[in-house]
């Protein structure tokens, strides 16, 4: 009979140290009230947990990721009204981002990380040629070109003559006692 209980200690231990390196990778949640969106290269904030001292609402804060602490991020003054602060960035190259928001009181409003996509370079389509200007031209096979008169009487000159041609040689195969 075997004894599956190292295996059970093995596996708990093995979970023990694990879970501290994955509460570590979650990213930072949202603080009340604080949501951020990207529209191309533009990062907005949007929050209501400020209130308005001395006519400031706060300050929010881009930070790269090499950036530690609030006053090395690029900072926007909040705007808004009592129900609704917002700021925004704009022309913000691709990367990953840590948006901090602390109101006029002192306290942070929130905490979130965005990922700022690369904004996709615009493909050459090709351009539509020019449609002919008197249209398909049917029944001219499919020409395009004007011939002048001479050509015409030429061409219709030959055709008649090849029909001329074949009529005579025709008429000569149906008498055979003629050379």
């Amino acid at each position: 009979m075997r004894n599956s209980s190292p295996v059970l200690r093995t596996g708990l231990t093995v979970a023990a140290a694990a879970l501290p390196l994955a509460l570590a990778a979650v990213p930072a949640a949202a603080g009340p009230g604080i949501s951020v969106s990207t529209t191309g290269s533009t990062v907005s904030v949007t929050t209501s947990a400020c209130t308005q001292i001395s006519g400031s609402w706060g300050t929010a804060s881009l930070l790269t990721s090499s950036q530690g602490s609030f006053a090395q991020g690029r900072q926007v003054t909040l705007s808004g009204t009592s129900t609704s602060q917002s700021a925004a960035w704009s022309s913000v190259s691709a990367g990953t981002y840590t948006v901090i928001v602390i109101c006029s009181d002192g306290t942070t409003a929130g905490t979130q990380s965005v990922v700022v996509s690369p904004t996709p370079s615009p493909t050459r389509s090709p351009s539509p040629s020019a449609s002919p200007s008197r249209g398909v031209m049917g029944g001219t096979g499919g020409s395009a070109t004007d011939y002048g008169t001479v050509t015409l009487v030429a061409g219709g000159t030959l055709v008649g003559a090849g029909l001329l041609g074949t009529a005579w040689y025709l008429r000569r195969r149906n008498k055979p006692y003629r050379f």
